[in-house]
């Protein structure tokens, strides 16, 4: 697959900085495990390499992925509110009522720190390192029988390595399409894998993670299309991707579904299922802190509050001196 043509030639070409500093990563972590004592020859370094590539990048851009967690919450918590606000200028076509509705949206996103393109920041950082990797993966095959020159940390020795190196007896370098026998159940697997974790993250975050109130509203729906529509894309690309793509994509969606499950159960948006299940188990902790000190439950403290507050108001009430008002003449 020669991808140094037509116009995906050019984007490659604007991609080349970061093309050869993943290709010196890969480099750097493969002498690194074959340093710590496994096998040059074996050619899993490489493999691990592409992991280990993959987890880089993730804490790199972990940061601009909490941020948009944060922008999904905040944007799920107020739909009923842009709903509303939908609601009360439809049916009104004219320029007045679109520019108010425009308004009163903005306001509504400023007065919660929402933004609406927020949750696109990873995305925009990911598409060109998976075009990045995906480009010098599929350039191995070149850059080992010499029709293109070296790229970065990529010689011709190297690539003809990387060209050997095997995972479950199939070879990296392969895809569905020209692996042969167990190749293709192995590919095949990755792929199912690969569907199965990007539904369970869209799925978990649409049920757990959204606020009741959103149930039904367009923004819940065409969330839920997505979940069942982007993991059969998968299907159709994973065949065409060479393996060491798939395992790139596999590491992938393992730390972004853990990532997700984390966060939704710990940093979960107002009104959710996943807000409930904290406010129990932050409520269970409290009192288990509580019975350890040997302090009085939260029930327990609550009923003295109201106590006292009532003893107070019995005693300001009892000691308070009325004025007497003086009746008008008529």
């Amino acid at each position: 697959m020669n991808l140094d043509q037509g116009f995906l030639g050019s984007i490659y070409k604007l991609l080349y900085p970061l093309e050869w500093l993943m290709t010196q990563v890969m480099v750097f972590f493969q002498k690194f495990f074959v340093m710590l004592g496994m096998q040059d020859g074996s050619g899993f370094a490489w493999v691990l390499s592409i992991v280990f590539l993959t987890i880089t990048v993730r804490v790199i851009i972990l940061p601009f992925f909490v941020k948009q967690m944060a922008s999904m919450g905040r944007m799920q918590a107020i739909q009923p509110q842009l709903k509303k606000i939908q609601n009360k200028y439809k049916g009104k076509n004219d320029s007045a009522s679109r520019e108010a509705m425009s308004r009163e949206m903005q306001k509504l996103y400023k007065d919660n720190n929402a933004n609406p393109m927020g949750s696109c920041v990873p995305g925009l950082i990911q598409g060109p390192v998976f075009m990045a990797l995906f480009y010098i993966l599929t350039a191995i095959s070149r850059i080992a029988d010499g029709s293109r020159d070296a790229l970065g940390g990529f010689t011709q020795t190297v690539a003809q390595h990387i060209m050997d190196t095997e995972l479950f007896g199939t070879k990296i370098s392969h895809n569905f399409t020209n692996a042969t026998g167990s190749g293709k159940i192995v590919i095949g697997l990755f792929v199912a894998y690969m569907c199965i974790t990007m539904f369970l993250s869209q799925y978990y975050s649409l049920r757990r993670n959204m606020p009741k109130e959103s149930f039904g509203t367009s923004q819940y729906n065409t969330q839920r299309m997505m979940a069942f529509i982007f993991p059969v894309m998968y299907i159709f690309s994973g065949i065409a991707f060479p393996f060491a793509v798939l395992i790139y994509w596999a590491t992938n969606n393992t730390w972004t579904l853990i990532q997700m499950i984390f966060q939704i159960e710990n940093f979960p948006t107002p009104g959710s299922a996943a807000y409930e299940t904290k406010q129990k188990r932050d409520c269970h902790r409290e009192e288990k802190r509580r019975e350890r000190l040997g302090l009085p439950t939260v029930e327990e403290e609550e009923l003295q509050k109201v106590k006292e507050a009532q003893e107070k108001l019995k005693k300001n009430g009892g000691n308070q001196r009325y004025q007497p008002s003086r009746k008008k003449k008529k």
